[in-house]
């Protein structure tokens, strides 16, 4: 079986759901990221989701960036 999605297989799939507990979708700028809540409040993003190019160029959105104050 083939999935063509941007999720990753254990977004599909689960392993254990308490791994899944600190993340969450937020929306900056009108994108929206894949962030998981750090233990000071801040988060990290792990995933950009967007269907612009250009979007991912922009190293506001790159994968582990801190983001405060969200």
């Amino acid at each position: 079986m083939i999935l063509y999605t941007p999720l990753t297989e254990y977004e599909i799939f689960g392993v254990d759901q308490n791994a899944f507990a600190n993340r969450q979708f937020i929306n900056i700028n009108g994108r929206t990221v894949h962030v998981e809540r750090n233990n000071d409040g801040s988060f990290s993003i792990l995933q950009l989701i967007s269907t612009d190019p250009q979007d991912f160029l922009d190293e506001t959105y790159a994968p582990g960036t801190i983001i405060s104050g969200h």
